[in-house]
């Protein structure tokens, strides 16, 4: 319950409001304006001097609320009591954050904005469905889209991948099974997200629906001479899946790699872990709102770390604190989709297995940033070398992975075999080589002059 007099030593504000008088159409606005932004408390029967109003009575209140409710569209949902205090009774009404956007029976639709209520505007409503759900958007027609506006080969790599992970589903005909998943209306249009998935170049339908990768040369937004610019600048459109594809093939060109050698076997190491540079860039085509015009998703690499940010705010009851334990799909078809297509290994376990493959690699968690319009995803590149591999590992050179690779296969190495290795190498620098390399502690060194060889310590 409501401490009702802490509630009244307070000023009205972002979250709480006073109404006097028991008129429906100002608790009709003050209940929508919560909740459009972020719920709070309506107090009835007293001002913000502390002063009662109306006294209500239980049939009273009730009729007010009742008659308030009625002016919005849709209806706000409240919990609310009556309390008694000193000369009169008030009714203490508690709204939360809805998942709906709501409006006036006038048409207006207002927000909270300190302590008052304000007319939303443009980019008002642009923020509140951002973090509302989708709902039917993504089986919406596209005006002026024709089925001839879909890939038949994107779709029927579609089905190839479809039927490889669920091969007990049954086969339907290809027209029937986009209706089935919502690409196709029953009149043959494409929807949403049958566009996004399958179309030919659903940018000239959805221009938004693209995405940007910009590599900085340093940690602030600057060009390759210090300069405030760019070093390398690509967009990527087409369906989602081609989008994913090309996205991820300029972030592995962008991406530092260096040969280390862990144990007897040569492993690739990336400036970030593939796999949470994948997971990121797929939860970010995945999850956008996809009705917010005028926004792309953007990838941003910086000397430091790498930035994905997708338009829209965290959607429904999701938020940063429960952003691992709770799972919530904005875009459920366009999710479902890429997981048919493989894009998604198992369905809610995304940002779990990002933290974890970053924090085993050695690097920081990922950061997440949840701003009303937009989500952001940033890895760091920096590691505890300890956590991972040892300083010799990190600087071992393209020689000396060869010759541990040879001795993978043979029992041992010795100096001829290492300069068959390397024929276009001098002698002396080979010598170095293999002596580093028993200064590390990898190799022993066994003999002497022409009867030395090496192998693995």
């Amino acid at each position: 319950m409501v401490d009702v007099q802490a509630v009244l030593t307070q000023s009205p504000g972002q979250q709480l409001a006073f109404v006097p008088l028991a008129d429906p159409e100002k608790i009709a606005e003050t209940l929508t304006a919560f909740a459009n932004t972020d719920g709070g408390t309506v107090v009835l029967g007293v001002g913000e001097d502390g002063r009662l109003g109306d006294i209500f009575v239980e049939e009273d209140a009730a009729d007010a609320l009742q008659a308030a409710l009625r002016l919005c569209r849709p209806p706000v949902r409240t919990d609310w009591s009556q309390q008694q205090v000193a000369g009169g009774t008030i009714v203490v009404l508690r709204v939360g954050r809805s998942p709906e956007m709501h409006s006036l029976w006038d048409g207006r639709v207002v927000v909270r904005k300190g302590m008052e209520n304000r007319p939303a505007e443009g980019a008002d409503i642009d923020l509140l469905l951002a973090n509302r759900p989708v709902g039917d958007f993504e089986v919406q027609e596209v005006p002026g889209a024709k089925r001839d506006d879909l890939d038949e080969d994107v779709i029927d790599h579609y089905l190839e991948r479809r039927q490889r992970r669920t091969p007990r589903s049954g086969v339907l005909p290809k027209d029937k099974l986009l209706q089935q998943i919502g690409a196709l209306t029953d009149e043959r249009t494409p929807t949403v997200s049958g566009l996004l998935l399958f179309g030919k170049e659903p940018q000239l339908f959805l221009p938004h629906s693209r995405a940007i990768f910009v590599r900085f040369a340093d940690v602030q937004p600057r060009g390759p001479e210090g300069s405030f610019g760019y070093g390398r600048r690509e967009e990527f459109s087409g369906p989602l899946p081609k989008i994913i594809d090309r996205a991820w093939r300029v972030i592995w060109e962008e991406m530092d790699k260096r040969a280390v050698v862990r144990g007897l076997h040569r492993q690739e190491e990336t400036e970030y872990p593939s796999a949470s540079v994948r997971e990121a860039l797929v939860n970010a085509v995945a999850h956008r709102d996809y009705r917010l015009t005028g926004r792309s998703i953007e990838i941003r690499m910086y000397t430091d770390r790498l930035e994905i940010t997708s338009p829209g705010g965290l959607p429904a009851h999701i938020t940063l604190d429960n952003i691992i334990e709770e799972h919530y799909s904005r875009n459920p078809r366009l999710v479902n989709g890429l997981y048919q297509w493989g894009f998604i290994e198992e369905l809610g376990l995304g940002i779990d297995r990002m933290i974890e493959d970053m924090v085993n690699a050695g690097h920081k968690p990922p950061k997440f940033e949840a701003k009303s319009h937009r989500f952001t995803v940033i890895l760091y590149n920096t590691r505890d070398s300890s956590r991972v591999v040892q300083a010799w590992e990190q600087n071992m050179n393209e020689r000396q992975i060869k010759a541990i690779e040879f001795l993978e296969r043979n029992s041992s190495i010795t100096n001829r075999d290492y300069r068959e290795l390397c024929p276009h190498v001098g002698p002396e620098t080979l010598r170095l080589d293999l002596a580093d390399l028993v200064t590390k502690g990898i190799v022993l060194k066994i003999g002497d002059k022409r009867g030395t060889r090496y192998i693995l310590k």
